[in-house]
């Protein structure tokens, strides 16, 4: 069985931030835990609300600079919501796609994607040339049907 791709050590996500040269303030280190230890994805306004119920005096722009600062250490990945706000959840290991519950914002990767017809079609048409890609998808998880 292939790892849990939702399964991060806090300590090591902690690690890789100082030694991007962030300094581990209490707050960053609250939304970290945060985001390290969920499987949705959430939008800016839940990480500060969960991370208010670890320390109160957690601010919005603080909850938006430290995903800014996750996100460059390659830690978590913005991902498109349904509803139009951004949400953010912990990167995959190495080339996965998402697959996101529209109702309870579930997440899971899933691998096994061949679009190179798709992509050979974009190029043609376009004239680009395509150095990558990224899948997302909006389903219903079976909890929620």
């Amino acid at each position: 069985m292939p790892p849990d791709p939702f399964s991060v050590d806090l300590e090591e996500w902690l690690s890789c931030l100082d030694r991007s040269g962030c300094r581990l303030t209490e707050p960053l280190k609250v939304v970290t835990e945060v985001m390290s230890g969920n499987r949705r994805a959430l939008s800016p306004v839940e990480v500060y609300d969960l991370g208010r119920a670890i320390y109160p005096k957690l601010g919005l722009v603080t909850v938006y600079r430290s995903l800014e600062k996750l996100e460059s250490a390659g830690l978590v990945q913005r991902v498109h919501q349904v509803g139009g706000c951004n949400g953010y959840i912990a990167a995959p290991q190495g080339h996965q796609h998402l697959l996101i519950c529209q109702i309870c914002g579930r997440a899971e990767y899933f691998t096994g994607d061949d679009i190179s017809d798709l992509v050979s079609r974009v190029e043609a048409q376009s004239h680009y040339t395509v150095q990558g890609h990224w899948l997302q998808l909006f389903g219903v998880c079976e909890s929620c049907k």
